[in-house]
């Protein structure tokens, strides 16, 4: 017998990590975004640009993300023996660290700038994190593409918030600010 384990017994070790992996990716993107809201002051005194889709399409977009998420890396843990996977792990937990920043630096930090690093970094590591989910299971590099197209446009929003809105960039709209007249 030249099998280590039936297909059953390989669906079933999917669905176990499914099972954890879908509800930690949604309740972590979840809980970041308590750090930050697109509905303070700051963020409602901002200039859109004119690709910001209706507010409401974030949470659905980032919703079925997160769960694509889930089921790529719920492949690639129930790939036991599989070459690379610890390494494409590794780098699923350190872009999924990168994204879950993001929030807490553009909303709650109003960082911009800052915001838009955070995206360029998420970019570099979610290729590394797709080459390497691709080379293990290719269907879960293939479940990460749409979440790198979403990464791009919101590279693309974050950067026309910053060239609209360059006096905005770090600035607390609750802290005082001293105004002088001549």
């Amino acid at each position: 017998m030249n099998v280590l384990a039936s297909k059953g017994q390989l669906r079933a070790s999917f669905i176990r990590w499914a099972l954890f992996t879908v509800p930690t990716c949604v309740l972590l993107g979840f809980l970041s975004g308590m750090f930050g809201s697109p509905d303070t002051l700051w963020f409602q005194s901002l200039e859109k640009p004119a690709i910001f889709p209706d507010p409401m399409w974030f949470g659905i977009v980032w919703s079925i993300l997160y769960v694509m998420m889930g089921l790529a890396l719920a492949l690639v843990c129930a790939a036991w023996g599989a070459r690379g996977r610890t390494l494409a792990i590794v780098l699923f937990v350190v872009q999924f660290i990168i994204n879950l920043s993001w929030t807490p630096v553009f909303f709650g930090s109003y960082q911009m700038t800052g915001g838009l690093i955070v995206l360029g970094a998420l970019a570099v590591t979610l290729l590394a994190t797709i080459a390497a989910f691709w080379r293990v299971r290719m269907l879960a590099g293939l479940l990460l593409l749409p979440y790198l197209a979403w990464v791009l446009f919101a590279s693309v929003l974050n950067y026309q918030f910053l060239q609209l809105n360059p006096g905005a960039d770090g600035v607390d709209p609750t802290q005082p600010v001293q105004r002088i007249e001549f």
